[in-house]
């Protein structure tokens, strides 16, 4: 995933959705889906079919997290034979790894990890309707023909079960000026798991943004001492599906 050229070609349906509003590119992932930000305040997503998770799902996860945490609102989804589409109101605070964060990976990743374990403390895995544990992972796999070596078929003991983002790679949390966290976005795989497949990732996403040695930095701000096990096995999970 990376910051697209302002150059970049706007699709049709895009150009569509914006109407009037001026258009930047904000964001490409690796399967070609695009993000831009309108000046009209607002965030269009659009990028082809996937059946790892769908902007459908995204969708209904934001409208039920809201309740308890700030997401962004939904204001349209749609989709064709190929491609899908939301549109969301742009929130304040910007992503941790723009530019200003960058060049402040302590204070960024200090905010990134406070503000995951303030997502796991607000949001009710009781009444939460998804799962992101080991095993709908798996079958998700399958369902794409992927092949997830057996050792990862054996779960380590759940630590704790909360309602996990699913994708807390650490460009998902908006900070403000002041390094809090204020938000988090891509919410498609949210659903409830051990804490743990959250933490793993988003400590291991600090070394692809800001370089090595703030891994252990991300979990003490989280608020819990460093898991080797779980953090290896929720890692390799992520790798391999």
């Amino acid at each position: 995933m990376s910051i697209p050229a302002v150059d970049l070609p706007v699709p049709e349906r895009v150009r569509a959705l914006a109407g009037s509003a001026a258009l930047t590119p904000v964001w490409e992932n690796g399967i070609g889906g695009l993000t831009f930000r309108t000046d009209d305040g607002r965030f269009i997503k659009w990028g082809p079919r996937h059946l790892e998770s769908t902007m459908r799902a995204e969708a209904e996860r934001m409208v039920w997290a809201r309740t308890w945490t700030r997401v962004p609102a939904v204001l349209a989804h749609g989709e064709d034979e190929r491609h899908e589409w939301l549109v969301t109101a742009a929130l304040p605070g910007r992503s941790a790894v723009e530019p200003h964060w960058i060049a402040r990976p302590e204070a960024a990743v200090r905010g990134v990890g406070a503000a995951l374990r303030a997502l796991h403390d607000a949001l009710p895995a009781a009444q939460c309707p998804w799962s992101w544990d080991v095993p709908e992972r798996l079958a998700n796999a399958a369902r794409r023909g992927v092949v997830v070596p057996p050792a990862l078929h054996e779960r380590p003991p759940v630590d704790r079960l909360v309602v996990c983002h699913g994708d807390a790679c650490v460009p998902n949390t908006l900070l403000d000026d002041r390094g809090r966290g204020v938000a988090h976005v891509d919410l498609a795989a949210l659903g409830v798991a051990d804490r743990w497949a959250d933490i793993a990732v988003a400590s291991m996403s600090t070394e692809w943004n800001y370089g090595p040695g703030y891994e252990e930095l991300l979990i003490e701000a989280y608020g819990v001492a460093p898991d080797p096990e779980r953090l290896a096995y929720y890692r390799d999970l992520w790798n391999a599906t």
